[in-house]
Order: C-alpha cells, then structure tokens, then sequence
C-alpha cells in the first residue's frame, strides 16, 4: 500500500494513496463537516459544506471528492474556508422550511447542527423558494420537499444499497426537487417502503408516517385492551433517543415505560419470532423432505416481500409461507389469548413497536387479517416509541427494570433475540431443525458462520448427517446476484435468508438516527456492530436458546394449534404473495 504524506491545519500526517482529502482527515480523527456525503455511498460535493482550503489553490475545493498529494497543505478552518463554508450553508437555508420546532428531525438535523456550529443565526439571503410538495398517501413515508436540500443521499441509497433507484432530481435549476417519477407517491412506484432514505436524509425531508395519535385514542378508551409487543431490535437502539450509549440494551427500561404509558399488557415480539421458527422449520423440513421448492426463502422482513413481489414475482414459490414474527402474535392474540381471557377480539387492539417503517405497509395488507379483524392495529418505529414516552413525561434513564408480563405468551429464547441481526433469522432456525433431527438437545448452539455484517454469508451445515448450504443477505443489492442464480436455475443454497436493511432490523429504517460523525477517526461510531453485540449478549444470557424448548410455544401447540403446520395453524399462521405492478402513474 502506497503512502501520501500531507498536511492538515498543519499537522503532519500519512494517508492512504488515492484517498480525498475527508478520508484522510477522517482517518486522522480530523473534522470537517459534510452534509451531502455518505460513505460508500455518496460522495458528490454539491452542498459545499466540506470546502477547505489548498495552499496555492485559487478556489476552495470540496474535501469529499479532491484527491490527496504528496506535500499538499490543507487548511480546514482558515478565514478564507469557513467563509465559504458558511455562505454554502446560509444559501442551502434560504430555501429550507424553518418550522424547527415541530420537525421530526429537531436536535438531530445535520443542518441545524451546521447552523449552530458555524453561529448561523439570521436568514442572510431572503427572496423567493421552490415549490413545495408534500405527500403522505404511502403506508411509511412521507416526503417534504420544503425541507429537502438537494444532497442525493436518498437517491444514491435507494440506488447502491437497494439497487431501485427510485427516486431522482426532477426539473432543472431553482425547480429542482427530489421525488418518485412525475413526483408521485411512494405507493405509486416499485418502493420497498424499507425507510433507508430516511435514516439517510440529514434532515426532514423524509420522516416515517406517524401513529401515535391512533395509539392514544386506543389507550384512552375504556373499551380498548391494548397490548403492546416490542421487537427485538428495538431494544438495541431505544436508549439513544434518550441519549445513551449506542448499543446500550435497555429491555427492563423500554418494558417499565410502556407500563407507564398505560399499556394493558407489554410483550415481547420474540414469543412471535419463536413461533415463526416452529412454522418456517417445518416448513423447510416438508419441503425437504415432500421435493417441495427449493431454495426456501425466509419471509420475515417485509421490505424484502415488497421487493420480491414487485421485482422478482417468478420466484413467489420459493418464500416461506409464514406470516412475521409481530404478525403471528397479534393474530394468536386474538384468537388464542383472547379466547384465554375472554375477551371480544374486537376490544383488542394490537400495537407493534418495530425496527422496521415497512411493517407499516404490511400491517395493511389484506392476507395479514384473521377473520374480521387485522392482526396488528398499529405500528410505531423506534423513534415514534421515543416520542410516546417522552410525550409522558417518563425519565426513561432513571426507570427501574421491569419484566415483560408472562401470561401465556411472555416466554421467549435467545433464538428469538437474534431475529433482529442479520443471519439472525437463519441460526434460529438451524437450531430448532437441527435439534428436532438429530432428536437430543444441542450441545453446542451456535452457528457462527450465520454472524457478521458482510452482505452476503454463505456455508455448509451439517443437519443429522444431511448437509446443505446456506445463504444470508442484507439489503437488494447484495441479495440480488442469489436470486439471479435461483431465477437462472444454478443456485445451490437449499435455504436463503434476505433482509431488506444493510445488516437486518437493527439498522432497520425506523431505528434511532445515527448522525453522521466521527469519533476515533471512524464515521458513524460502528453503530451496527453494537446494536448487533446487544442482540447477541442477551442470546447469551438466555437460559434457553432454542425455540423449540420454549415451554409456552409447546402449550400454544398443546392447547391450541396441534402441531406445526396444522390447519389451524396454516389458517392463523400463515399467508400468501402476489406479484405487484412496479408503476401505478397515470
């Protein structure tokens, strides 16, 4: 590896050949501030926020795209750089919504932050702005263009990590606005409603559809019931919203404030997730056995449902039949649980706290119904779970743990914790496989190779003497190049795990918003990684780590279902797909 040796507010540093002049900074624990880039992601210069200054240079230039060379002299924070810094940032608010207050994104916007940093406090240059489009017909996001500053980091995410590329720049000049084409609604193109633009967007331009009033008027009726289930994700990422570490696991808290939010009974998702690898495994044990189609794939994140109904509707046969993990819940909770404790399921309302903006477009779909009633009511992301405790006025850092209630379906395994990381899913049902072939508990439960953030994972697991291989894949654009090989009849997997988010729910496009910063010379903290190490010390401290030995999955199965697959359980538990037409503008 070659070396450049430079200088930055003259420091002498040593860099990477073919690095920018950000990379190297970055790499340095130097800061410069960016808003248009995204590592790996976008790197394009157009909001000139990142403008330093070269000894000898005529023009500033922008840090993100301007090559490092040898005995190169930059200057980040001259009077000459900081101008022109705080010009870019004085014409980028010229043209941006000011109501602060009652944004979504208010103290974690990346441009208010500019703002305050750079002591940006009266509109410099006033005149007229571009006309505004706001849309909130899609089931998950809504997009404000007052707020949108023209960075392309929501196109250049949509396009790299999801391979769509649905959205674009529209009309030229002073017109110009980010959108669907024809500047139509998320529900009118091929979108995955996944929300990765919007942990994206430095700002409000994209926020997830809010619930939160629906919840309320639930939890103010007298006639209501509401149960709350929480993912497991969630977990990993609600303390930042209340200024905690990353990572930082907060079970008992999240638990204790939904009890006092006035949540008739708060459960855990997990229960759900359980049962989901008793139906999915004998699912793929049928098929293996039966010739059914093959390679399975997992059916859990409905990003990832919506791509392939949109996207590749000749490879319908090869998911798995089984509804969600917070899906199965709510529709044993109605049937199940409601006949437990006699109640009238249409005095139940469901509240699914998730990762995940597009569990609020499959809370919608017409196969997630039981009889006259929907599974799940209402969804809340991570962040809409935030503010609902915030709006009561809870000291979420200071709550005691508490438990989750263990009527009927408040069991889980650490199995069921680790749905919410990528190849989460797929060592969950390995375990539960594995153990029912082989017939004995597993004296050894993990599968190591199912762990880690690359984007695509693949081995050969042994399963009482049947070997098969497996894949794992996170976000379209690394899934894509498997179901190409299954579409082209070359695949060799037997079971395919796919989640539509880089690194599965815990990046999920409803988690707490990491703001692009550096920190020991690293852009965005590793946040995945640590959500992720959440996830995987809870398995840890589980007593049990399978689903299978859940001992209230065995009375559900008992009392209630029969077995795995039963029709009753095929009725409750299972749903079907469809092939969707990807543009719906007239």
């Amino acid at each position: 590896m070659s070396t450049v040796n430079l200088k930055i507010n003259n420091i002498q540093i040593t860099a990477e050949s073919g690095q920018t002049i950000l990379q190297a900074a970055i790499a340095n624990g130097i800061h410069i501030p960016t808003l248009c880039y995204l590592k790996d992601i976008n790197q394009s210069g157009a909001c000139r926020v990142c403008l330093v200054e070269v000894k000898g240079g005529k023009a500033l230039l922008p840090a993100c795209t301007t090559p490092i060379s040898e005995g190169m002299e930059v200057f980040t924070n001259s009077e000459r750089a900081l101008k022109g810094r705080r010009n870019s940032v004085e014409l980028i608010m010229s043209n941006h919504s000011k109501n602060c207050l009652s944004c979504k994104r208010n103290q974690n916007c990346e441009l208010q932050k500019l703002c305050e940093e750079l002591g940006i406090r009266e509109n410099k240059f006033e005149g007229a702005r571009t006309k505004p489009t706001y849309e909130d017909a899609s089931f998950g996001i809504v997009r404000d263009t007052s707020k949108c500053i023209l960075c392309g980091r929501c196109i250049e995410t949509c396009k790299k990590v999801q391979g769509l590329g649905i959205l674009d720049f529209q009309n030229r000049g002073f017109d110009t606005i980010v959108g669907p084409a024809y500047n139509s609604s998320f529900n009118d193109v091929n979108c995955m409603q996944c929300g990765q633009c919007v942990i994206n967007c430095p700002v409000g331009a994209l926020t997830e559809k809010e619930d939160i009033h629906r919840v309320l008027d639930a939890l103010n009726d007298p006639k209501k019931t509401v149960i709350v289930q929480t993912a497991p994700a969630v977990r990993a990422s609600l303390g930042e919203e209340f200024g905690m570490p990353i990572g930082t696991r907060v079970t008992g808290k999240m638990v204790a404030a939904l009890r006092r939010c006035g949540f008739d009974r708060v459960y855990d998702t997990n229960f759900g997730a359980d049962l989901t690898i008793m139906e999915e495994g004998n699912e793929l044990l049928e098929r293996l056995t039966h010739g059914g189609t093959l390679p399975m794939f997992t059916s859990c994140s409905p990003g990832w449902i919506r791509y392939i109904e949109y996207n590749y509707p000749e490879l319908l046969p090869h998911l798995s039949t089984s509804k969600s993990p917070h899906m199965m819940f709510g529709a044993i909770v109605k049937t199940y649980w409601a006949q437990q404790k006699g109640i009238d399921p249409a005095d139940i309302f469901v509240v699914s706290i998730m990762p995940c903006i597009a569990k609020k477009s499959e809370m919608q779909r017409p196969e997630c119904e039981t009889g006259d009633y929907r599974d799940v009511d209402a969804v809340l992301t991570t962040r809409e779970c935030g503010r609902l405790i915030k709006m009561f006025g809870i000291d979420f850092t200071a709550l005691e743990d508490e438990e989750f209630d263990q009527d009927l379906m408040g069991d889980y395994t650490g199995a069921a914790v680790i749905f919410g990381a990528t190849g989460g899913v797929m060592e969950a049902a390995l375990r539960a496989v594995k153990q029912q072939l082989e017939g004995k508990k597993l004296e050894k439960v993990d599968f190591e190779a199912c762990r880690g953030m690359a984007g695509v994972k693949e081995a050969e697991v042994d399963l009482n003497g049947t070997k098969l291989w497996i894949a794992i894949a996170s976000s379209m654009s690394a899934a894509k190049p498997l179901l190409e090989e299954v579409k082209a009849g070359t695949s060799k997997y037997t079971f395919i795990e796919i989640m539509g988010c880089p690194g599965g729910c815990i990046n999920g496009g409803g988690q707490s918003i990491v703001p692009s910063k550096i920190k020991n010379g690293k852009l965005g903290y590793g946040y995945k990684e640590l959500r992720m190490k959440a996830l995987y010390d809870e398995d840890q401290l589980s007593e049990l780590r399978v689903s299978s030995d859940n001992p209230q999955i065995q009375q559900l199965y008992t009392d209630f279902l029969g077995k795995p697959g039963s029709e009753l359980a095929e009725k409750l538990l299972h749903t079907s797909y469809s092939p969707k037409e990807k543009f719906h503008i007239v």
